[in-house]
């Protein structure tokens, strides 16, 4: 969950106060690897459950806070959005029942969380990026309130030296530049942790590594980003690129982002591990630290390395190695953090029970994997499973081979020997991998998104789309089926949209002119696209001009005279009536009305972003 009492202090001295605490951290770490004092012989599970909250018309809401205040359970904590929270399940033995157990925690937390929400006409949702973020949910005033949201966000806008850039290839296309880090809000998680032995840290860590690709082809649950289609796990890019602190220069400098699957197998201890990534990553937040950890050490107390988890919380590795102190015990744990949200809770254990499955049943001869695989394969194994899912081909030890038939024949087998060596029962172990297994055969998350998308688009404007998918994943999270027996949306066919603001109704895909451009040439645009209303933007797409067909009228005969020098700016309307993607429809529809005016220009700072006519409007009701 992180620490929230941090500092943006720039005080020298408190800041050198901190490194020392992080240099004795490190120190005390040592110590307890050489003295043999961190846990081992038991292996526990424990899970973070990131969910959304909606309102009644299926898009974002702000009550957060509200919804928190309610359901008073101190397993509940913020999350960077309003419309997100999390919760954190016990750690459990890695035994027995251990998956059903986390499962029916989980359900009962979540039916705490959906009662407390129904107060505040509010719904659950499980996914990894909520279909209905639009822009306006992306902006500050959504960011919870707290010290450490606020704090990651002044550092990273100021480690990065402006905007975030941000730019996505998948079916479709997104590039776009954000003023704060509420991108990263899209993202929602389950991540899971898994206990690992101190002495065999290297070869748990780098397996942990090599299973990544295949693992989340199969998981993959996130396709979709405002209305676009994009990766099948658009996570991935999207957490990356939306805290992406390296600045853009023309000296050509490797430098890891601090979301990052890394560069290279890991050599030797954890205390190797920290120091390595201390060396690569600059400090963004301190806080003050009152206990000395060598002190307590020499005390006989086990230090909780504050300064040093406080530091590794800024450093998003997929595959992240944690230090903790549980029952007043030291242990290691690896933090599972690519798995998406959903599609319902089953699934997750289902996701939870294969990867730890995978962890334990590791076959002796990839103890060393640096001699069984290269690294760019498994790195590259995790972008292709991002991008394509369980559809792609991945290299595994030396050959080429497709994901799910690498997951069937290799992978699932290697997981149910390892969930059998840790005593799960077999009905428990082939009820969660049956799942996984279904899935490889019929449908993951994304697979059923991306055809019910489409399928929706071709009858209805994308944002109704959107919504209709998204009460569609609501209402069949509702039973715990897993997804690949979702079935398709065709009850949806009627439709009846939820639009609220210009935003959710405006068309995207715009054709424009240039002010330089010739009139005659702005005419036949209008003509071949069959369209009423041509905005007229400059070279930096912002909007200077429109160009309506009645207003053409007045020039036709000049238009139309071969040698007609006119230019679009010579007839565009250069007071434009604009509106803005939060303005809210009923008030379009007043003021195209008391203007008198066919278009509205759709306009955020200044740029154009989209249009809407009375078309649009046509049979809106809006909410």
């Amino acid at each position: 969950m992180g620490d929230h009492q941090v500092s943006l202090d720039n005080n020298a001295q408190a800041r050198n106060l901190f490194i020392n605490h992080l240099l004795e951290d490190l120190q005390a770490l040592d110590q307890l690897v050489k003295k043999d004092l961190l846990e081992k012989g038991v292996t526990r599970i424990g899970a973070e459950q990131e969910f959304c909250l909606i309102n009644e018309h299926y898009r974002p809401s702000n009550q957060a806070a509200a919804v928190l205040e309610d359901v008073q359970d101190e397993h509940f904590t913020t999350e960077l959005a309003k419309y997100n929270l999390e919760i954190n399940l016990d750690p459990i033995l890695f035994e027995g029942n251990c998956f059903e157990e986390m499962e029916s925690q989980l359900l009962e937390l979540l039916e705490k969380a959906k009662k407390s929400s129904a107060k505040f006409e509010e719904r659950v949702l499980l996914t990894g990026i909520l279909p209905t973020i639009s822009m306006d949910e992306l902006s500050l005033e959504y960011m919870t309130e707290n010290p450490r949201y606020l704090a990651l966000n002044t550092l990273m806008r100021k480690a990065r030296g402006g905007n975030f850039r941000m730019n996505f290839m998948g079916a479709d296309e997104l590039s776009i530049v954000h003023d704060s880090v509420m991108f990263e809000a899209c993202n929602t998680s389950f991540q899971m942790h898994l206990q690992i032995q101190p002495d065999d840290f290297e070869s748990a860590y780098n397996w942990a590594q090599a299973i990544s690709g295949p693992v989340l082809a199969v998981c993959v649950n996130s396709p979709l980003l405002l209305g676009k289609e994009l990766w099948n796990e658009t996570r991935i890019a999207l957490f990356q690129q939306s805290i992406d602190t390296r600045k853009v220069s023309k000296a050509h400098i490797t430098k890891q982002a601090r979301v990052s699957f890394g560069n290279s197998w890991e050599k030797g201890n954890i205390v190797n591990y920290f120091k390595k990534q201390l060396s690569s990553y600059r400090i963004l937040l301190t806080k003050e630290i009152e206990q000395n950890a060598l002190e307590e050490l020499e005390a006989g107390r086990i230090p909780k390395l504050k300064a040093l988890n406080l530091q590794n919380g800024t450093i998003y590795r997929w595959n992240r190695p944690c230090y903790g102190v549980l029952n007043g015990k030291p242990g290691l744990r690896i933090e599972n953090r690519y798995i998406p949200a959903g599609p319902t809770a089953r699934d997750e254990i289902a996701n939870f029970a294969f990867w730890a499955g995978l962890m334990q049943g590791r076959p002796k001869e990839y103890d060393n994997l640096p001699e069984q695989m290269e690294f760019e394969e498994a790195k590259s194994n995790f972008v292709r499973a991002a991008r394509y899912g369980k559809e792609t081909c991945l290299n595994w030890m030396g050959k080429s081979i497709p994901a799910s038939e690498l997951i069937l024949k290799e992978l699932l087998p290697l997981a149910a020997a390892g969930l059998q060596k840790m005593g799960l029962a077999q009905d428990s172990i082939d009820k969660y991998l049956g799942i996984i297994r279904d899935r490889c055969q019929k449908q993951t998350g994304s697979q059923w998104m991306i055809k019910n998308f489409r399928h929706l688009k071709k009858k209805h404007k994308t944002d109704d789309a959107i919504v209709a998918l998204t009460q569609a994943i609501y209402e069949n999270q509702q039973d715990e089926t897993p997804v690949h027996q979702w079935p398709e949306t065709h009850q949806f066919e009627a439709f009846e949209t939820k639009a609220g603001k210009v935003g959710h109704i405006m068309t995207t895909t715009l054709v424009t002119a240039d002010s330089l451009d010739s009139a005659k040439l702005t005419l036949e645009f209008m003509h071949w696209n069959r369209i009423h209303h041509l905005p007229i933007v400059d070279n930096r797409e912002r909007l200077v001009g429109i160009i309506t067909y009645s207003h053409l009228r007045q020039f036709w005969n000049k238009i139309h005279d071969t040698s007609s020098e006119l230019l679009a700016k010579d007839i565009m309307v250069k007071e434009v009536i604009v509106a803005e993607p939060s303005t809210p429809i009923t008030e379009a529809i007043e003021l195209m009305k008391e203007k008198e005016i066919g278009c509205l220009p759709v306009v955020q700072n200044g740029y154009l972003v989209g249009i809407i006519t009375t078309k649009d409007l046509e049979n809106i009701k809006s909410v």
